[in-house]
């Protein structure tokens, strides 16, 4: 993909935030907890807060592609995830890898889905005179 301009790396990282952040609330509903803005941020800021600090370095936005994404996403949801571990010291069990699992699965679902519509929509700017 060519080097996209600024709105489409902005709401390329909008879209993928929001996927993170997506995340967080079906898996709040999923364990019956209340959705609310502590929860969000509990499970969705330390995955969010590795993926901003890296993104810059693989290029996410200013070379997006599929391999800058999947780099992206390993990286940010595998330490995000022991990163809301050390934080809210929980121990590095069974239960850890169960959710670093669920976690690379469902964000993975999500970011793919949406960056397939977003791949959509940039197609679509692109071929308009």
């Amino acid at each position: 993909m060519a080097r996209p301009d600024r709105r489409i790396s902005r709401t390329l990282a909008w879209g993928d935030a929001l996927c993170i952040v997506l995340f967080a609330a079906i898996g709040l509903q999923a364990h019956g907890e209340p959705l609310s803005l502590a929860g969000i941020i509990r499970n969705a800021l330390p995955i969010l807060l590795v993926w901003w600090l890296v993104s810059p370095f693989l290029r996410t936005y200013t070379r997006p592609g599929w391999q800058n994404l999947l780099y992206t996403w390993a990286i940010a949801v595998s330490a995000g995830v022991w990163l809301r571990f050390m934080v809210l010291q929980k121990p590095f069990d069974l239960g850890y890898l169960i959710f670093w699992a669920v976690a690379l699965g469902a964000t993975l679902v999500l970011l793919l889905a949406w960056r397939g519509l977003a791949l959509v929509w940039v197609r679509q700017l692109r071929s308009k005179p």
